[in-house]
């Protein structure tokens, strides 16, 4: 492995792109030292500290993760590149009902082009609303506003946060795209890794800044037994978010023989490969922003709520059902959120896989391209094959996913761990960060292979053929 390191750095065409991308990356680090004009970053980081617990604190690590940052710091890339994901998802869905979308697609990378300009311009919108949100709530929150007080209510405060956060976010989407063509790796992606990773040493910070050889003490909690099955738990997610992700179910697809003359041409034999994750990440995504807002209304109308003794019978039932349910949806860990975060993944799952996976349009083009499954016919019964062998797969992967989502509450519940931290044993950001750095390590040794050099697997030096990632690009 040390030595395909040595090998990325000979070849000059990927050396400058690993340098682009970095340099890149480093710019959008940069953008997070810069705040908005008019905000208290004092103030605002006071009140996050204060709401770190419960459904708010929940929601700005969620937030966290796409955002890139944290929101005890509003700055010009505040937004992160969450508009951008938000449209890009919204123009996915409407491709699969919109018969006008479809044909766009169908026109190749002309049409692609144009669904990506649909993109931008819905991206634009997207960052105005939030934006005008993220100041409205800014000018409100807290004990007397999280804006200074010259600053609040003003023209010029609304048009310079509107117009930085909106920026911010246009930039970001372009600093991903530069990436996508001069760098290697998705760009997008790689900028929501980077976000992730950045949080990392704040969480380690608060692990060693609490940690004491017995454990115990209410300064210093972590013993020496919670940091091993940490760092334990962490490699076992990891390596089963790896195991999981490169899966597939390879189907025997056969290529049917042709005579043109004398010869004979066709017959060989390969897998059509169906991934057991089909959704990714989408349906941790899907689940998590609907599980947020019940959390916080249960919160905001349980504080409403008049105690049961000044309450009448009828009220009163109503108001302990309600007081029911915020404990459960208060911290995220109780059991009835639990089972509906559950519920919702198999759900948004099923879902995904559906807009995702078209098995007509699959066996039609087999049957085009002159293959079949042996021992079905080409056409419908290979597509229901198909589609049978996809519910199959995908109850399995939506059953990972369930176990990976809940991880992180069921750790900071238990072991009375902050969220902070254990949201590194699983979830959204911990997939989103393997699925970008398997596919960014794919997309290196694709080079190295290509200009004979052994991969991150090989056995070393020019001309090396050592095994590959399974699961990478024409690899076994």
């Amino acid at each position: 492995m040390l030595q395909a390191f040595f090998n990325i750095w000979r070849i000059k065409e990927l050396r400058n792109k690993l340098l682009f991308t970095m340099s890149m990356l480093v710019i959008y680090r940069i953008g997070f030292f810069i705040p908005l004009p008019g905000v208290d970053q004092s103030a605002l980081n006071e009140w996050a500290e204060s709401a770190a617990s419960g459904a708010v604190g929940n929601l700005i690590s969620y937030v966290g993760i796409f955002t890139g940052g944290s929101l005890s710091q509003s700055t010009i890339f505040g937004l992160g590149i969450m508009p951008y994901i938000s449209a890009a998802i919204i123009f996915q869905l409407l491709a699969s009902v919109s018969e006008r979308l479809k044909a766009i697609q169908k026109e190749g990378p002309a049409g692609r082009q144009k669904i990506q300009e649909y993109t931008r311009y819905a991206t634009l919108g997207l960052c105005l609303v939030q934006s005008a949100f993220w100041l409205s709530f800014l000018q409100q929150g807290g004990e007397g506003g999280l804006v200074y007080a010259n600053y609040r209510g003003t023209a010029v405060f609304w048009a310079c946060g509107v117009l930085g956060l909106t920026a911010g976010t246009i930039f970001l989407m372009w600093l991903g795209e530069q990436i996508d063509k001069y760098g290697i790796g998705n760009g997008i992606s790689l900028i929501i890794t980077a976000g992730i990773i950045a949080s990392m040493p704040g969480a380690i910070t608060q692990i060693v800044t609490g940690f004491s050889v017995s454990g115990g003490d209410a300064a210093k909690p972590y013993g020496i037994d919670t940091v091993i099955f940490l760092v334990v738990a962490f490699i076992v997610v990891v390596a089963g978010s790896i195991v999981i992700t490169q899966g597939q179910r390879r189907i025997p697809i056969q290529q049917a023989k042709h005579t043109r003359g004398r010869r004979v041409y066709g017959g060989q034999k390969s897998y059509l490969p169906l991934r057991v994750n089909h959704g990714g990440v989408m349906p941790i995504i899907f689940a998590s922003s609907l599980m947020i807002f019940p959390s916080m209304l249960f919160n905001w109308t349980g504080a409403a709520m008049p105690p049961k003794e000044d309450a009448g019978a009828v009220y009163g039932f109503f108001a302990g059902f309600l007081t029911l349910l915020q404990s459960e949806f208060a911290n995220m860990n109780g059991y009835l959120y639990a089972l509906i975060y559950i519920g919702l993944i198999y759900f948004f799952a099923y879902f995904w896989t559906t807009v995702q996976f078209q098995p007509k349009e699959m066996a039609t083009q087999l049957r085009d391209n002159g293959s079949f499954i042996p021992g079905l016919r080409p056409g419908p019964r290979t597509a229901d094959y198909l589609e049978i062998v996809m519910e199959r797969i995908t109850y399995v992967g939506a059953g990972f996913l369930a176990v990976i989502a809940v991880i992180p509450t069921i750790v900071s519940g238990l072991f009375g761990i902050p969220f902070t931290v254990t949201q590194f044993l699983g979830g959204t950001g911990l997939l989103i960060v393997v699925s970008v750095m398997l596919d960014f390590v794919q997309r290196i040794e694709a080079n190295l292979m290509m200009r004979n050099y052994s991969g991150f697997l090989g056995g070393g030096g020019p001309g090396g053929g050592g095994p590959k990632i399974r699961g990478a690009r024409g690899g076994a």
